[in-house]
This record gives C-alpha cells, structure tokens and sequence, in this order.
C-alpha cells in the first residue's frame, strides 16, 4: 500500500494543496490559511467600498468624476457591498460570479477591488483560455469606465492605460500561482507514483522470490518422498523380507522423512522471514556439482539402478550456478524415474568443460505397464520448473522419448571459458 506524506503544517496551504485529499468532497475544504486570505479580501474590499462612498460625497472627489444623481452613489455603495459579501463564494463559483458581476464594471467604482479578487479567483483556479476571454471581455470594459467614470486628475487615455496594466499584473500574478500549485500536484502525483511503483517491483520481487522457493522445495521434496515411497513399497511387496533388511529400509525412512521435515521447516522459515519483514536471514548452502556422488548413493542406497558417466573437465571450476542447476536436473531425473519407471535402471551423463559447456543427460527404459501400487502422486510441474531454469541459465533443455524408445532428460548449460 502507498502512503502518502501528510505536511506539517497543512493549515498554511491552499485547500486545493491539502493531503490526503477527500475524494468523498466535490470541492475541498477550506483550511486555516483560507478562512485567513478570504477574511483580508473581505476586509480590504470592505474598506474600498468606505473609500469610495467617502470620495464620491466629498466636495473635491478624487478617485472619479461623481455620479450625476446623490441615489446613485447610494446604489453603487450597495453594489459593492453585495460583491464584498460575494468573495466569500468565489471558491466555489468563480467563473459565474465573474460574468454575473461582469456588468458593474463599466460603471461601479465601489466594486472595483472586490471585482479585481473575483477576476484573479478565476485566473487562479480556471484554465488558461478561460482567464484570457475574461481578461479580454475586461479590457473592453475598461474602455467604457474610464469613459463614464474619468479621473479628474488624468487624461482619458492614461487612465486607460494604468487599467490595462493593473489587469494585465494581476492576470500575470494570477497565472504564476496557478501555475506553481499545479507543478506542486505534477510533483506529489510523479512521488506517489513513483512510490506505487516501488511497491510493485518489491511485490514483483517477492513474488519471483517465493517462486524460487517454491521451485526449490519440490525439488527436494520430491526426491525425498519419493525415496519414502520407494522404500515402504518394498516393505509392502516383501513383507517376510529378513529382519536385517527391514531395519535398514526402516532406517533409511526414517532418515528420509527426517530430512524431508528438516527442508520443509527451512522453507516455511524462509517464508515466515519473508511476511515478518526479516528476510536477511542466511540461506541454507545450496548444492552444487560436488554433491552428485551423494545424490546417487542416496537413490543407489534406495534399491535404483544408477549408472554414472562423468567425464567433466575440471570439476572444481564448475561456477556454483551452473552445478545447481546440473544438481537439480540429475535430482528431478531420478525423482521421474522412480516415480514413473520403478524398477527400471538410470543412466546419468554429465560431461563438458570450460568454453563448450556442461551436458547433462538421464535416460531411463519406457514403463511397460503400471507399477504395482501405481504411480507417486505428483504436481507436473517438476520438468517445467527445470525447463525454467534451464532457460534463465541460457541454456537447452530436451525431454521426452528417444529413437530408441526410452525416456530421456538432456540439458546443455553454458559454461564460460
């Protein structure tokens, strides 16, 4: 699961900038730092509106020409005072509150600064094209009030002038802090993702890595079942066998189911480490070429046929890779003889050295028939699993019946020179 940083201070940011958002909300949440800019607009619009009504009234006005008629300052204090008490809605409606209020700018100079915050809300919070029809559609209306309402201390066109620039200014201050707020969201968006995609490889990881094990406890599960198997069918087959001979297979059951515990509680150890978060525990020794010999003893030890052909050129330079994976391909072989040709002798090839790589081939006779007891039980997936390793090594695997009719398990490895 992704967890996203929650600020510090999350009071000092824009609703718009607050995490974790609320995607329950169609708009967000006013936060401290809102209640705190929306109040001073409030105020400073307030205050303009005092401004105005008190230099429409004075004798010498300064900031217009005054209204023909006294009601008339009355109706544009009263106008002004509706759009100060709007800013309180220009989150939420900014655009409509922008056209809706578009009209008083030909002619109100009370509503001046509360209509200068409405047009910088939509700069701020609506999309770049939108901000410029609404710039555009005030510029024209500029024209008209410098017209209706002149300065009596400039000329006509410049107080035009000094109106375009102050729009221009704010459509400028407006478009940077829109601008900074969505390179801050592009920010949070690329961190968040590139945390879920953290997540992901670790789970791809650990998902690979929990195949391994799995690939690797029917490995050895299965050669040591199969060994139990082997050994308790002969007990069964020679019930009358000498006392001798049933202790000793007795003993090699036992041992056999011993070892096979011993794998088992390694790897649901590995497992446990994994879901705990303690993986860093060291991995039981894997085996390599040098532990063949005692492979086959242990299926010679259990009754197979094994005839060894090893004809490998420096054996001690094996890479411990490459005699894993030759370990395991000779393992998984014998496990497919005695699971499905009992009785029936193995031949077990390797050969190979440095630079034309290792050869390791298990042949065994085609069943006839079904072996009393039938066949071990098993999960079909020991070749694929060999298949898969075979490949990660970069190498070639074949199985299946030969011309001669036997079965046969070759695989060549590359071996570096």
């Amino acid at each position: 699961m992704t967890s996203i940083a929650v600020p510090e201070h999350p009071w000092l940011l824009p609703g718009e900038l607050v995490v974790p958002a609320e995607p329950a909300r169609a708009r967000p949440r006013r936060t401290t730092r809102d209640w705190v800019v929306d109040s001073l607009a409030f105020l400073l619009g307030l205050l303009w509106v005092l401004l105005a009504f008190g230099d429409a009234l004075s004798p010498a006005p300064e900031m217009a020409i005054p209204l023909p008629h006294d009601w008339m300052v009355g109706v544009d204090t009263v106008l002004g005072l509706l759009c100060c008490g709007l800013l309180w809605l220009r989150r939420r409606w900014p655009l409509g509150l922008a056209v809706a209020t578009l009209p008083l700018s030909l002619f109100s100079m009370a509503s001046a600064i509360p209509l200068l915050i409405i047009y910088f809300t939509v700069v701020v919070h609506r999309r770049t094209a939108v901000a410029v029809a609404i710039t555009g559609v005030g510029l024209l209306t500029n024209f008209v009030f410098s017209w209706t309402r002149p300065d009596p201390a400039m000329p006509y066109w410049l107080t035009v002038t000094w109106g375009v620039v102050l729009t221009l200014a704010v459509l400028a201050w407006g478009m940077f802090v829109r601008a900074r707020r969505q390179l801050i969201v592009s920010l949070r968006e690329r961190a968040e993702r590139a945390e879920a995609e953290q997540q992901l490889r670790i789970a791809q990881a650990r998902h690979l890595e929990r195949t391994r094990i799995a690939r690797e406890m029917h490995d050895v599960l299965a050669h040591r079942i199969s060994l139990l198997s082997l050994h308790a069918g002969a007990l069964e087959f020679r019930p009358d066998a000498p006392a001798e001979e049933v202790a000793k297979a007795a003993g090699v059951i036992r041992g056999s189911a011993h070892a096979a515990l011993q794998d088992l509680r390694e790897v649901i150890g590995v497992l446990r480490a994994e879901d705990d978060g303690a993986g860093d525990a060291p991995e039981p020794p894997q085996p390599t070429l040098a532990d063949l010999p005692a492979l086959i003893a242990e299926s010679r030890s259990a009754g197979v046929r094994v005839n060894v052909s090893d004809s490998v050129a420096s054996p001690g330079e094996v890479p411990a890779a490459l005699g894993r994976a030759a370990y395991r391909i000779v393992q998984e072989g014998l496990t497919n003889a005695r699971k499905h040709a009992a009785g029936a002798a193995v031949t077990v090839d390797v050969a190979g050295g440095p630079g034309a790589g290792l050869t390791v081939a298990i042949g065994n006779r085609w069943p006839v028939g079904t072996p009393a007891g039938g066949t071990l039980p098993g999960a079909g997936t020991g070749l694929v699993g060999i298949s898969e390793r075979v490949t990660l090594a970069g190498g070639r695997l074949a199985y299946g019946r030969d011309d001669s009719g036997d079965f046969r398990l070759a695989a060549w490895l590359p071996w570096p020179a």
